[in-house]
């Protein structure tokens, strides 16, 4: 069979976000996990769209993941989301394409293996310590420890972990999903992105090979780092784009086929209400400003990759561009895609607020992902950086 190439990959996108639209919202509201959307993407190219040519890819851009992301998002936030590790993995493979980890793993992705794992961890006096240990024993390794924020990791065929080792320094693995002692669990409990599977690992135990350890992490170049971090947190922004997008469809059929004109109303129906088609008009100008922000974040990540790559002169400048852009994008993409979710129920009277539309996810879903990286801090970084020219959050490549 001949490879999928990049255009047929986009082109077959509008059919895959149809099918992983029937039946969200519902899914949503009654908590299932949608394994078998999992088993479809594999088979899309959409999950292996960044691996480079180099390496027998279809060498996509970050505006086509953006895209994808996004639509994804379109119709179902939490399927978008759980895909986050997966493509910051990608990410690794794309900036490092001549590497003996990127060559080995670009086979499994190009066959739709799915990577996922978890970092963080919850419990501990500061976010980002690790108290998981990767401790040796013999000629292998044993695992240990209590993952958190395993966001996609149940959805996933291999997982990657960090740890510490006997002299408390940082490391990492890369290994199977169902190794024994792997214990991947639905717990999560957050209320919205309720099916991004982002719940705990247990990991009793683990047995690690030593050609399992995986340092990339935390051994990569700082501009790399820097980056990554804008990647990570651009998916996370592309996911409420989506959303956005969502209630932009969801608030033109409902005043299309439910919802009734008000009583004082001076027009017969929903549609032809004046006030109505405001609301409308303003959540389709929210949508459109949010689009626009991570296409703009997405072109200058492509920028950030190919200096990378070329190792530029002036590689420095723009990574930081990219940061910069990033991160005024995303104080505003918070508030613009909240107003959005908050006016979907404007658009008719208590009937909106009914619980088997599940219009409410939106407006949890956005709110719970503008929890990771909360916009105050993001925009205090910007004011310290033109006040001062202090950029110690940007060049560390934080993500809060």
């Amino acid at each position: 069979m001949q490879p999928l190439t990049r255009e047929h990959i986009l082109a077959g996108l509008p059919v895959v976000v149809a099918k992983i639209a029937e039946g969200a919202a519902e899914r949503e509201r009654e908590g299932r996990l949608p394994y078998e959307l999992f088993r479809l993407l594999r088979t899309t190219g959409l999950t292996w769209l960044r691996v480079p040519t180099s390496l027998g890819g279809p060498g996509g851009s970050h505006a086509d993941q953006v895209e994808i992301i996004a639509s994804i998002a379109s119709a179902d936030s939490g399927v978008a989301h759980a895909l986050r590790t997966h493509f910051g993995f990608l990410e690794a493979i794309a900036l490092d394409p001549d590497s003996d980890s990127s060559r080995r793993f670009a086979v499994d992705v190009l066959v739709g293996k799915l990577f996922g794992g978890a970092n963080m961890e919850i419990g501990t006096p500061r976010p980002n310590m690790i108290r998981t240990t990767l401790l040796q024993e013999g000629d292998h390794y044993r695992l240990n420890g209590h993952k958190y924020y395993a966001t996609g990791a149940i959805f996933a065929d291999y997982l990657s972990f960090s740890a510490i080792d006997a002299e408390g320094q940082p490391t990492g693995v890369i290994i199977p999903a169902n190794r024994e002692g792997v214990d991947v669990r639905d717990d999560w409990d957050g209320m919205g992105q309720r099916l991004s599977a982002s719940g705990s690992v247990v990991l009793d135990n683990v047995r690690i090979e030593a050609s399992e350890l995986h340092f990339q992490r935390v051994k990569t170049s700082p501009f790399i780092k820097r980056h990554g971090a804008v990647r990570a947190q651009l998916h996370l922004m592309a996911v409420v784009a989506g959303i956005v997008r969502n209630v932009l469809s969801d608030a033109t059929s409902y005043v299309q086929h439910q919802a009734r004109s008000a009583k004082h109303s001076a027009s017969a129906t929903a549609r032809d209400d004046h006030f109505v088609q405001r609301t409308v008009g303003d959540i389709a100008v929210l949508s459109h400003t949010i689009d626009t922000l991570i296409a703009e974040s997405a072109r200058h990540l492509d920028i950030s990759q190919a200096a990378i790559l070329a190792n530029a002169p002036d590689l420095d400048d723009v990574v930081l561009a990219a940061q910069l852009a990033n991160s005024r994008g995303q104080v505003m993409i918070g508030q613009l895609a909240l107003k959005a979710a908050e006016l979907l129920f404007d658009t008719g009277g208590g009937s909106a607020t009914a619980r088997g539309r599940n219009f409410d996810r939106h407006w949890r879903n956005v709110r719970t992902l503008c929890n990771h990286n909360p916009a105050a801090l993001r925009a205090r970084v910007i004011g310290d950086y033109v006040i001062n020219g202090v950029r110690d959050d940007f060049d560390e490549g934080r993500v809060f």
